[in-house]
């Protein structure tokens, strides 16, 4: 009898106590706030110099400014990943000071984020650091589609519930399926990765039947894409065409400003580097603690670099100090200029620089380059370690990897059919691979490559030609390895490269040389670590950069487009649609 009595006390208890959790009958209004793919853009001073550049600080007086508009209580800040790399800021707090609490972890806390979505790059920074991140860092990281080597689980929190006027609201985190194309297992081992589709709709329906969201938002570190279902890594359109039950789907990774709308959902992808703040409306309708109907809209918001959080700045000071000082010190002496650029029409110092570097590893024979910023200068005269992330600006190791000589003809040939096309020398052809069309990623009304310019790799320690007259597949003509011995499609070489190319990175390996990435393990046979790393060693060994030291053709050969005739008119035209006259 007294059991049952209390179980009728209790009962009453527990729905008045619901009743008032509950949302009030009434309309409702939240803001959502998007950013991705901040790449340690963090402070907004370029550490040399006076120039300023966009960073949180920005983004953080731009929240700042609808919460005190709308109220805080209204407002959600959510990020899609890439935040752990890319600047000096990242590298510092990653490598250099691992002692202090990461500077991410403490602004992603300070800027009141709701949720951070794992990236790539972010996996890239290696267990290390974002396993400290996690326990450093009191905003949820999250990725769903993670499950754990032991137990299944996910290797990261999947999702969070955020409790706003009595409105449950639940934010859901997915990181890239295509990381093992990219990075080697030490960098993600104890996890795998599930495609988002149908991965994400049966998380969403499951996180919806046990606790009963009224919004729920899906962020994933994923690009845009194309909606047909082609690219693992660009999933996003795909997810918007079929996704049930969610009402804000915020991509990344393809660093495309983009924005969706339907009645029932909206896409938000802000870019990158805190150009824009995505911004996202719902306002529901609640009745009888229901809702009754919900309204949906998304914008895209420019932000700007100059208007800052000047508090924000303030406390953060000190760390913006240390970075500095790590950065501007002297490392060396350049004595030629070095222009990204100039890769596009052949043989640079630039590139030059790169495969000395990877050449003057014992193992290597060979080794693959390519530009990595679209238009980076570098000028002559006293190097900081500052001027190293412009000319090296991702954390990825150096590979040594055996194939054979048909195997690196054929990675050649790929890599050549995605930078130029074939021509016959008349007319207004293009011998570069460019349309005229804005830009993706910056939506700059101008010429651009119709493929990503650091794919476009060249061979260090061979002698070739490319013929810009050939079919694709036909244009690579070696005639020798760069002492001057015959080179040989049976032959076994071992090739110095990216540990992003070598696990399958712009598909060069494996849709090119025909090697499957899944076992590079196998064909490897020395690794060594990050090449800024190896380029701040090479400064230590020589000194200076001397374009006749790296340009040396006993070292890394020498190849050129030909015909020399039909090649130079065209390339020189391209060259001044890209980025107008010199």
């Amino acid at each position: 009898m007294k059991k049952n009595f209390l179980i009728l006390l209790i009962l009453p208890l527990m729905a008045a106590l619901a009743s008032c959790c509950g949302p009030k009958d009434g309309t409702y209004t939240f803001t959502l706030l998007t950013t991705n793919d901040v790449h340690g853009c963090y402070f907004d001073s370029t550490y040399v110099g006076d120039r300023t550049k966009n960073s949180l600080l920005a983004v953080s007086h731009y929240a700042d400014s609808v919460r005190n508009a709308v109220g805080e209580e209204n407002v959600i800040l959510v990020d899609a990943g890439d935040c752990l790399q890319g600047d000096n800021a990242a590298y510092y707090f990653n490598y250099v000071d691992t002692v202090s609490d990461h500077v991410y972890a403490r602004m992603a806390d300070y800027m009141k984020y709701d949720a951070v979505v794992v990236g790539n790059h972010d996996i890239e920074t290696g267990h290390p650091v974002y396993d400290r991140i996690v326990r450093e860092m009191k905003t949820p990281f999250l990725a769903a589609n993670t499950p754990r080597d032991d137990n299944g689980k996910p290797y990261f929190q999947d999702y969070v519930i955020l409790k706003r006027h009595g409105i449950r609201i639940a934010v859901l985190g997915f990181t890239n399926p295509n990381m093992k194309n990219w990075l080697s297992e030490e960098y993600w081992h104890g996890m795998s990765f599930e495609s988002l589709l149908p991965f994400v709709q049966e998380y969403v329906d499951d996180v919806i039947a046990k606790e009963n969201p009224m919004v729920v938002i899906a962020a994933v570190h994923s690009g845009t894409g194309a909606g047909d279902g082609s690219m693992l890594e660009s999933q996003g359109l795909d997810l918007f065409n079929s996704l049930n039950g969610v009402d804000f789907l915020v991509c990344s990774h393809d660093h495309r400003p983009y924005v969706a709308e339907k009645e029932d959902i909206c896409l938000i992808n802000s870019g990158s580097h805190c150009r824009n703040v995505g911004q996202g409306t719902v306002t529901l309708e609640i009745k009888d603690g229901k809702c009754v109907s919900k309204t949906l809209d998304a914008a895209l918001v420019p932000v700007r670099k100059d208007r800052v959080n000047n508090e924000m700045k303030a406390m953060f000071q000190k760390d913006y100090e240390a970075v500095k000082a790590f950065t501007v010190r002297p490392v060396g002496e350049l004595k030629t200029e070095l222009r990204t650029r100039d890769a596009y029409m052949g043989m640079c110092d630039y590139v030059n620089l790169l495969h000395a570097v990877c050449l003057e590893v014992p193992e290597a024979d060979l080794s693959f380059a390519a530009p990595l910023t679209f238009n980076g200068y570098v000028k002559p005269g006293v190097l900081t370690y500052n001027d190293l992330f412009t000319i090296y600006p991702f954390e990825n190791q150096l590979y040594v990897v055996e194939m054979t000589g048909k195997e690196i003809k054929d990675y050649l040939e790929y890599s050549y059919s995605a930078w130029v096309n074939t021509v016959s020398g008349r007319g207004d052809e293009h011998i570069l691979k460019i349309a005229d069309e804005p830009d993706p990623r910056t939506g700059q009304k101008r010429w651009s490559f119709v493929g990503r310019s650091y794919n476009f790799d060249s061979c260090g320690g061979l002698v070739y030609d490319v013929d810009v007259t050939a079919p694709a597949g036909s244009r690579v003509v070696i005639k020798s390895l760069a002492d001057g011995s015959a080179f040989s499609p049976d032959a076994k070489y071992k090739v110095a490269m990216t540990s992003y190319r070598a696990s399958g990175g712009g598909g060069i390996m494996r849709e090119g040389a025909g090697i499957d990435t899944d076992s590079i393990s196998d064909r490897i046979v020395a690794r060594y670590p990050e090449i800024r790393e190896l380029l701040h060693e090479y400064l230590k060994a020589h000194g200076t950069i001397d374009s006749e030291v790296i340009g040396d053709p006993a070292l890394i050969g020498e190849w050129h487009f030909t015909p020399a005739a039909v090649s130079g008119r065209l390339m020189t035209r391209d060259m001044e649609l890209l980025f107008g006259r010199k």
